[in-house]
């Protein structure tokens, strides 16, 4: 994979304040080549690049908590679902990115390991350093036209605000350990505003303003509902960011859900931290899987070879929590979840023959 920036001049109507505040939360991707033939140029943050073109209501659980109050729920990697509405992007992006960011795994290594110690620090969840794969490929001597420098891509002023040398000979913006707590100082700034790591990502590359907007404009604090009030370019760098979640992740996690999905997740931890107290060996041989759809605990079980009864007690209220529709956080062993993975085409499909035929009796005796 390319990966390169050719530089133009920065936008000259774009504010002087949101340049300021936020300038360091647009994550332009930059340095990132799309060789796709129907791929469009577009601007973000001083850079000229290519983007692949095919590619509410307010919980007060989550917008009533500061990164450092949730720290100790989202110091814990997980692993969810993508929303569908990402999942096409993200198969293309791999498809096309796939081969560079394998490669990066190794040679990123260190970067990856001092964004991990850093980050916490500021109660951000560490899968947040892939904002700086998308920035700059982490690359220390990125520069844009507009003058963002640096793996976190700083504005000037960004520097300046937050302490870092900047001078003929020095700056510091190129530093990996002083930028990177430059920029959680600035991602954090977004987050106390907007509550929602989506829509942290978007400001980050299209400005609060733009955001707010776009809120304004759909009535929804929702990415997946107010997407397309914003810029192309904004909409598809943020599903950029969860496509490179899921390539190095594997999954999902805090930093790819709205606030509305965190808090349902939140809720569903809370509810299971009520079940009776699992062993140290449980925890450690169990993982968690987040399924959505009208799966039932006993056909679950029965494919599985699962003691009912077991079941039950790693998952409460499991059929009633997808009978509202709800996702629901189900804990198996390593063992058993490769099994559901494989074949939970095949148990949701015989759970719905069993809601069906209970319809139907149901029914024929009224």
């Amino acid at each position: 994979m390319q990966w390169f920036i050719n530089t133009i001049g920065y936008p000259k109507n774009t504010q002087k304040t949101t340049i300021v505040v936020i300038g360091l939360l647009i994550l332009g991707f930059g340095a990132v080549s799309f060789t796709q033939a129907d791929s469009e140029e577009v601007k973000g943050r001083g850079f000229y690049f290519l983007n692949d073109t095919t590619i509410s209501k307010e919980y007060s659980l989550i917008n009533d908590l500061a990164p450092n109050t949730i720290n100790s729920h989202q110091q814990k990697s997980i692993n969810v679902s993508l929303n569908p509405q990402a999942i096409g992007f993200m198969q293309q992006f791999v498809a096309k990115q796939g081969k560079g960011l394998e490669k990066m795994k190794t040679w990123g290594k260190s970067y990856f390991d001092l964004y991990d110690q850093i980050l916490p620090q500021y109660g951000i969840p560490k899968e947040l350093k892939y904002l700086s794969v998308i920035e700059s490929n982490l690359n220390q001597g990125t520069i844009s036209s507009a003058g963002a420098t640096g793996p976190w891509q700083l504005m000037r002023d960004e520097g300046k605000r937050f302490g870092l040398r900047m001078t003929k000979y020095v700056d510091e913006r190129k530093d990996f350990y002083k930028s990177t707590h430059a920029a959680c100082k600035l991602i954090n700034e977004l987050y106390d505003t907007f509550g929602d790591w989506l829509l942290v990502i978007a400001a980050y590359n299209g400005g609060v303003g733009r955001v707010k907007q776009a809120i304004k404009k759909s009535n929804s604090k929702n990415f997946w509902d107010l997407q397309y009030f914003l810029p192309k370019e904004t909409r598809n760098h943020v599903k950029k960011y969860i496509a490179t979640h899921y390539f190095f992740e594997g999954s999902g996690g805090w930093t790819t859900m709205t606030a509305n999905e965190t808090n349902e997740y939140l809720v569903s931890l809370a509810m299971n931290d009520k079940q009776p107290a699992l062993t140290e060996e449980e925890l450690n041989n169990s993982v968690v899987i987040e399924v959505g759809g009208r799966y039932l605990s006993a056909i679950v079980s029965n494919n599985l070879l699962l003691d009912i009864d077991l079941f039950n007690k790693w998952n409460p209220r499991f059929d009633k929590t997808l009978s509202e529709g709800k996702k629901y956080s189900m804990r198996l062993t390593k063992e058993k979840a490769a099994i559901f993975e494989a074949k939970k085409s095949q148990i949701l499909m015989e759970s719905m023959k069993v809601l069906l035929n209970d319809n139907v009796v149901a029914s024929s005796t009224k």
